[in-house]
């Protein structure tokens, strides 16, 4: 069904967009979540990132594991999952490489 891919793609996205949050939690620093004033832009403390980060992988996790009969043997659903954090990842690094002030 095309609406597992779907799914796949988003489950994808939400762990890439996991990594940061989760990271510059646990490493105490602040980083911008959409929690921040201005949301995106402003810097969320270290705990929210974390639970933030968590958030992202549970419902990453809940995309892959439970909507279709999502497989690390099949091709596809790896690629659409992969490509779902590709995007994401590099969608990322363009907005927090600009709101970070680095480029």
């Amino acid at each position: 069904m095309w609406y597992h891919y779907v799914a796949y793609f988003f489950g994808g996205a939400f762990l890439g967009n996991a990594i940061p949050h989760y990271a510059s939690g646990v490493m105490g620093r602040p980083f911008p979540s959409p929690f921040a004033s201005p949301p995106g832009k402003g810097l969320s403390s270290p705990t929210i990132n974390v639970l933030w980060g968590l958030f992202n992988v549970l419902v990453g996790y809940l995309l892959l594991r439970y909507v279709g009969a999502f497989s690390l043997q099949n091709w596809s659903h790896v690629a659409t999952a992969g490509l779902g954090v590709l995007l994401m990842s590099a969608m990322l690094a363009r907005h927090f490489g600009s709101v970070m002030g680095s480029r």
